[in-house]
C-alpha cells in the first residue's frame, strides 16, 4: 500500500549523515570531559577539598566594650554610648589575603567584592585619590578599597571598618549571602553619643580608631587595634577610665574563612562614669548667651566663655563658639568635612578658644598692673594722677603720645575710681613707673614679675590637652623673637633653607620652602630688631601689645584676686565612678601656688572693681543694674589686628566673691571682633551669673561704655 505523502520520511542523503556523525561526535566528547571533571572532582579530589574546607585555623575577634558615660555635677548625660553595627572586612579572609603589594592595585576577586559591598551600603564605586601610610603614598582606588588599604598600610592584620550603623536589613542580607562576600561580616559595636548635641563640644572631646603610633605608646598597651579611644577633650584626658576593656572571640575558621566553633571567649569590661564639675544649664545659657552677642554684634564671628569657682577651681561652664556635634566623628568622616571644621575660614569649630586661643585682653588686665604698682612701691593706694585725656613719654620728636578710648578725660584719679571708670591714661602711668632696665633684668620688672606670678604666660594645669601658655612679654624674650626673626629671614640657624621637599623634610620644624624673606618677613618680630623699651610696659600694663593671655588665664587671674592670692587648677573632672554610682577616685587637685598680697593692696583694687560694675560711671555699672548679686568686674577691649585690619575685641571679667555667697562663681568671657566690652561681652557674663545663682538666664542686657 503507497503511503501518503506527508507521512513518507525524506531520504538520508550522504551529507546530511556526515554531518549528524560530526554532532553526535561534538556532543559526546563534550559530555566524557564534563564527566571526568565531576568524576575527578568528586572522587580523586574530594578528599582534597574535604580537607580544605576542614582545616582550621584560629581567628581572634575583637568585642567591643562601652565607653563610660560622662556626667554634668547634677548627674545629666553628657556623653553616653549606644549599640550600632558595622561593616566590617577581615584581610585575611579575602578570597585573595591582602597585603602591602595589592595595596596600588587589588586583586581582581577582591576587587569585585569590594564594588559588591559597596552597592549595599551605599558607596560609590568610582576610582578616587586615596593617601594610605605606605609607598606608594598616592594611589586612586575605590572608597570601599581605599579604607581596606589604607587600614592595611597600617595594622595588616587588624579586621577593617568599612560602615559603622547600618540597618538590620544590611546584616540580614549580608549574614544570607556568605558565598558572594568571603571576609565580610556585620559586628555589633557600640557608638559614642553625644544627647547635648554642639553643648561642650570641645571641652567634652571626640573619640576615634586608635592608630599605629599610639598602639606603640605606653597609654595604650595591649589595647585591641580596633579600638575606638578618646582623641581630643575630656574623651582624651580621661580615656583610661572611659575606655573599657575589650572582649575577645576566639574561634575557629575553615580555609574557606567559615567559623567552625567557638575556642574561648572574654567578656568585655564596660568602662568607668567620669561626673563633671559642669553644669549642663549653666553652659546652655552661656552658649545662647554668646550667640546672642555675636549675631547682635557684627562683624563678631567667635568667641568663649568660663565660669568657675574661685576656691578650688571647679569649672562650671566652659565654651567656644563657633562650634560643633561630636558626634560626627562617630560616623564616616570626610576629608572635606574634617577640613571645614579646621579652617579659619569656617571659625575653626574645633579649636577650644578657652584654652587655645590666646591674645590681648585689653583693661581686664588692669588689676594685674595696679598690684604691681602697689607691691613694688610704685604707687600707694592713696596716691592720685591727674588724667588730662593723654599720657606721654619721650621729649622732642622722640615723644609719644597715648590718648583715652574716645578721647576721654577723667580727671584726677585715684586707684579704685582709675579701675571704676577705665582709665587707660592713669594705667600708661603705672606702665611707665614699674619698668625696669632691660640689661639688669632680662625678665622684666615688678609688672613682668606679678604677671608671671598670676600665671601669665604659663597653662594652668587643667584638665584638657593642647592648653597653650599664652605669651608673656619680657626683655628676654623680645631679644630672642628678635634672633628669631633675622635667622628665618636670612635662611640661617635652624630656619635653614633645604631643596630637600620630600614629605619627611616638610615635617621638619623650621623647614621653608623658600630661601630668604625681606626683614620681618616670617612675622616672628617686626624685623627692626629693636630692643625691649618703655613702651612694651606701657602697653602691658593696659592689656596690649605682645601679650597673649586665654580666657582661662584670666579666669585664675580673677579667681585670685576674689580669695585673697591662691591660684587654683582648674579642673572639669570632678569624680570617677562605677555604673552604680560608686566614687573610685575623687578629683580635687591642689591649688598650684599662692601669691601673697598686701590685704590693704587687694582691698584698694576690689573697690574699684565693685565701683566699675556697680557705681555711676562704672564701665559695667549699667549692665549689672539692680543685679541682686555683688559683682566685681572690669570691661577689657583689646584691639587685634586681623588680616591687616584692626578689631575690637570685647572682654570681660567678674566675680562674686565667698565673702558675699555660699556659691560663689568667676565668670570671664571674650567675643571676636565683639566690639567694646561693656556691649558684646559683659551681657553674656550676666546671662552666665544669673543661671548660676537664679536658675534662669534673666534679660539680657547690653551696657554702653565705650572704653578700652
Amino acid at each position: 500500500m503507497t503511503q501518503p505523502p506527508e507521512e513518507r520520511r525524506p531520504p538520508l542523503t550522504p551529507q546530511l549523515a556526515l554531518r549528524v556523525a560530526i554532532i553526535g561526535s561534538v556532543a559526546l566528547a563534550m559530555f566524557a570531559i564534563i564527566f571526568f571533571r565531576l568524576w575527578f572532582l568528586q572522587v580523586l579530589s574530594g578528599d582534597q577539598y574535604l580537607q580544605a574546607a576542614t582545616v582550621n585555623r584560629v581567628r581572634d575577634i575583637s568585642v567591643p566594650a562601652p565607653r563610660g558615660e560622662i556626667l554634668d555635677r547634677n548627674g545629666a548625660v553628657m556623653v553616653d554610648s549606644t549599640k550600632a553595627l558595622a561593616v566590617q572586612i577581615s584581610p585575611p579572609d579575602l578570597p585573595v589575603p591582602v597585603t602591602l603589594a595589592d595595596i596600588v592595585s587589588p586583586p581582581k576577586r577582591d576587587a569585585v567584592i569590594y564594588n559588591r559591598l559597596a552597592h549595599v551600603v551605599g558607596f560609590p564605586t568610582r576610582r578616587a585619590a586615596c593617601k594610605i601610610s605606605a609607598p606608594p603614598y598616592h594611589v586612586r582606588l575605590s572608597p570601599v578599597a581605599c579604607i581596606v588599604a589604607k587600614q592595611v598600610s597600617l595594622l595588616p592584620y587588624a579586621d577593617v571598618t568599612v560602615k559603622r550603623q547600618v540597618s538590620k536589613d544590611v546584616q540580614y542580607y549580608l549574614d544570607e549571602s556568605q558565598n558572594l562576600f568571603p571576609g565580610v561580616s556585620v559586628q555589633e559595636i557600640y557608638v559614642t553619643n553625644y544627647p547635648m548635641g554642639t553643648l561642650a563640644a570641645q571641652a567634652l572631646g571626640t573619640v576615634g580608631p586608635i592608630d599605629v603610633p599610639e598602639l606603640k605608646e605606653k597609654a595604650y598597651r595591649g589595647v585591641s587595634p580596633n579600638s575606638i579611644i578618646g582623641q581630643t577633650g575630656l574623651e582624651d584626658e580621661y580615656d583610661s577610665f572611659l575606655r573599657g576593656k575589650d572582649g575577645a572571640e576566639r574561634v575557629q575558621v575553615n580555609a574557606l574563612g567559615q567559623p567552625t566553633g567557638d575556642l574561648q571567649d572574654t567578656a568585655p569590661v564596660a568602662g568607668h562614669n567620669l561626673q563633671l564639675s559642669l553644669d549642663a544649664n549653666v553652659e546652655r545659657v552661656g552658649q545662647a548667651a554668646l550667640a546672642q552677642s555675636i549675631a547682635s554684634n557684627p562683624p563678631a564671628d567667635g568667641g568663649a566663655f568660663v565660669a568657675l569657682s574661685p576656691t578650688d577651681g571647679e569649672v562650671y561652664a566652659m565654651g567656644s563658639l563657633p562650634s560643633f556635634n561630636p558626634k560626627i566623628f562617630t560616623g564616616d568622616l570626610s576629608e572635606s568635612t574634617y577640613k571645614n571644621l579646621t579652617s579659619p575660614a569656617s571659625g575653626d569649630p574645633l579649636l577650644n578658644r578657652a584654652i587655645q586661643s590666646a591674645g590681648p585682653t585689653g583693661s581686664t588686665f588692669k588689676p594685674i598692673t595696679a598690684t604691681a604698682a602697689l607691691e613694688s612701691g610704685a604707687w600707694t593706694p592713696d596716691d592720685e594722677y591727674d588724667d588730662t585725656g593723654q599720657f606721654c613719654v619721650g621729649t622732642g620728636g622722640a615723644q609719644q603720645c597715648r590718648h583715652n578710648s574716645g578721647g576721654a578725660v577723667d580727671g584726677v584719679l585715684n586707684l579704685p575710681n582709675a579701675l571704676r571708670v577705665s582709665s587707660d591714661d592713669f594705667f600708661y602711668n603705672l606702665g611707665a613707673l614699674t619698668n625696669a632696665d632691660p640689661t639688669l633684668h632680662p625678665n622684666g620688672g615688678p609688672l613682668d614679675q606679678w604677671a608671671r606670678g598670676y600665671g601669665i604666660g604659663r597653662t594652668t594645669g587643667v584638665d584638657l590637652p593642647d592648653e597653650v601658655s599664652g605669651t608673656l612679654p619680657t626683655p628676654l624674650w623680645r631679644e630672642s623673637r628678635n634672633q628669631a626673626e633675622a635667622e628665618c629671614d636670612s635662611a640661617t640657624g635652624p630656619y635653614r633653607y633645604t631643596n630637600d621637599t620630600s614629605i619627611s623634610a616638610r615635617k621638619l620644624p623650621g623647614y621653608h620652602p623658600s630661601p630668604k624673606h625681606a626683614p620681618g618677613g616670617c612675622g616672628i618680630a617686626d624685623g627692626t630688631n629693636r630692643p625691649w623699651s618703655i613702651g612694651d610696659n606701657i602697653n602691658l600694663a593696659v592689656g596690649q601689645g605682645d601679650v597673649q593671655v586665654t580666657p582661662l588665664q584670666l579666669a585664675v587671674v580673677y579667681s585670685a584676686l576674689a580669695n585673697g592670692g591662691t591660684i587654683v587648677r582648674p579642673h572639669l573632672g570632678q569624680a570617677v565612678e562605677d555604673e552604680d554610682g560608686t566614687v573610685l577616685q575623687k578629683i580635687d587637685p591642689p591649688p598650684s601656688r599662692h601669691i601673697s598680697i598686701n590685704p590693704i593692696y587687694l582691698q584698694t583694687i576690689l573697690t574699684g572693681l565693685r565701683d566699675a560694675a556697680s557705681q555711676p560711671g562704672g564701665t559695667s555699672a549699667d549692665v549689672f543694674d539692680k543685679f541682686p548679686e555683688p559683682v566685681y568686674g572690669k570691661t577689657g577691649t583689646a584691639q587685634y589686628i586681623t588680616d591687616g585690619v584692626e578689631q575690637d575685641y570685647a572682654w570681660y571679667a567678674c566675680f562674686v566673691p565667698a565673702s558675699a555667697t555660699s556659691k560663689p562663681i568667676v565668670v570671664v568671657v571674650t567675643v571676636e571682633k565683639g566690639g567694646f566690652g561693656a556691649v558684646g561681652a559683659a551681657p553674656v557674663a550676666r546671662e552666665i551669673l544669673s543661671q548660676w545663682f537664679f536658675g534662669k538666664p534673666g534679660p539680657y542686657t547690653a551696657g554702653s561704655s565705650q572704653t578700652l
